[in-house]
């Protein structure tokens, strides 16, 4: 697994970990478990047992054919229309927690979905699969054919939960909040900043710490009263923390 770092339209660094091999595997063998399951109950439910298949047997090529498609339409565009309906993911990837993201920040589109299904062909149902599997071992980003193409990737939504990697602040009883309008900011929001500023503070980038602090005050109308940078987005942190224990 290697780290994708997704660069926002705001410049704010953003870190994932792409998806295992295994976790896109045994997704993919998830999906076509359930796609077998659904091509076996609707042969033997529609074309047996209600007997259409003895309905059409007359005939002709043509007709037989849009019969069929009509049923197993939903295999032939399984993928395409999981990832549409789900953004990014099919039946198997929402069950390992994996999911396709553009590598530039953005949510794939329709587009870049059908692009991944198209190179399906060669990825996964060329040379059973080794194709696609190459490519994601070979690359930098972990994408096979079709990512390469459409500029996605997969990721991982699993995480090792610390009190270090969770939104959580040590804050004692006596704690007395700054700033009362950080409750305009979201769980999500709060992690985003907190995971960018721990980064910002592990490598000492001061100016990832400075556009934080710029970003925050931009969305929820709070002035900075410190004069510090790095004491401002603790007090955030931290009042955040107090104001939403409390509710």
């Amino acid at each position: 697994m290697t780290q994708l770092s997704i660069n926002t339209t705001q410049n704010v660094t953003i870190n994932f970990t792409t998806a295992s091999v295994g976790e896109r595997l045994l997704a993919v063998l998830t999906d076509f478990l359930i796609q077998t399951a659904y091509f076996i109950v609707v042969l033997w439910v529609f074309f047996y047992y209600l007997g259409i298949g003895d309905l059409i047997h007359g005939w002709d090529y043509w007709s037989k054919a849009a019969i069929y498609i009509l049923f197993f339409f939903p295999l032939m565009f399984y993928t395409l229309l999981q990832e549409s309906i789900f953004e990014g993911q099919t039946f198997g990837k929402r069950l390992l927690k994996i999911k396709v993201v553009k590598i530039d920040g953005y949510q794939a589109s329709f587009g870049d979905y059908i692009i991944r299904w198209l190179f399906r062909l060669i990825d996964v149902m060329f040379a059973s699969g080794v194709v696609g599997l190459i490519a994601i071992v070979t690359t930098k980003q972990s994408q096979r054919l079709g990512d390469l193409a459409a500029g996605t990737s997969v990721i991982t939504l699993k995480s090792k939960v610390t009190i270090n990697s969770t939104i959580l602040q040590e804050i004692d009883d006596e704690y007395v909040p700054t700033y009362a309008l950080v409750i305009k900011l979201s769980d999500n929001d709060i992690r985003i900043i907190k995971e960018n500023f721990d980064d910002a503070k592990k490598n000492k980038d001061f100016e990832k710490i400075h556009k934080i602090r710029l970003k925050i005050e931009a969305v929820t109308g709070i002035k900075n009263q410190s004069g510090n940078s790095q004491d401002f987005i603790n007090t955030i942190l931290k009042d955040y923390n107090f104001f939403t224990r409390n509710m």
